[in-house]
């Protein structure tokens, strides 16, 4: 995987979902413990989603963060964007927000949407999967409202701590094997590239500065997992605040 760029890496990374997308939800509530949807209630509260509002999920898969913002929100409005189509038709089938969002096959660096048009945009394991970080926040702000919000939720390399072994065994072996268990040889042999894309990816605090430097304020993080997962959320600021 770590030799692939571009329109190569993104192919791989579209057919590994797809492929996983009948086991995806079962796998992350188990290789997370449950602790996954904890997250998820987190990117939403960091959203700020006004009651009739507007949400982008990016890389929305089978639609957790965008079925989470309308359970809190019963009148907002959820668009779901994702090329990996067969996750979203997963999703489709889910009760009870199923019919309720607006399913997009979409690229997150180049989204068909028009400027300004949502109040927030978030993603769940979405940058750690794209080849060109700054052009997927750039996207990200053109589409948002002056100030509407971003929150990113992804894995980050674990910090150099006691801990940091036990979860590279974890990413490397815990997760692989669990994925052959449930989901079988394939579903297994696509989760070794977790590990991978964990470990090459960037640290919270490097992902912060990309966000700012692409023009959000007030940009923040938080980590969870012991600090190998993190979410990350910023502003993009009205006219007379840029």
């Amino acid at each position: 995987m770590a030799h692939l760029r571009d329109k190569e890496r993104s192919d791989y990374v579209r057919a590994m979902f797809d492929r996983i997308a009948g086991r995806y939800d079962l796998l992350n509530r188990i290789i997370s413990g449950g602790q996954d949807m904890k997250w998820r209630r987190f990117v939403v509260e960091a959203a700020a989603l006004p009651a009739e509002g507007v949400l982008l999920d990016i890389a929305t898969g089978t639609g957790d963060i965008a079925f989470e913002a309308l359970k809190r929100r019963p009148g907002a409005q959820a668009v779901g964007a994702d090329f990996a189509l067969g996750m979203m038709r997963v999703g489709m089938r889910r009760d009870p927000y199923g019919r309720r969002v607006d399913w997009t096959g979409a690229d997150a660096m180049s989204l068909p949407f028009a400027d300004e048009s949502f109040d927030a945009a978030a993603s769940g394991f979405l940058m750690r999967n794209v080849v060109d970080i700054p052009r997927t926040l750039s996207e990200q702000w053109r589409v948002l409202k002056p100030g509407g919000r971003i929150v990113i939720l992804d894995t980050s390399p674990p910090p150099d701590n006691l801990l940091k072994p036990l979860i590279l065994l974890h990413l490397k072996i815990g997760v692989p094997t669990l994925g052959r268990l449930i989901g079988g040889k394939a579903v297994g042999d696509a989760y070794r590239y977790l590990p991978e894309s964990t470990r090459d990816f960037k640290t919270p605090e490097e992902l912060q500065a990309l966000v700012e430097g692409a023009g959000f304020r007030d940009v923040r993080f938080r980590r969870f997992m012991f600090g190998a997962m993190a979410v990350h959320w910023g502003v993009k600021p009205v006219a007379d605040q840029a």
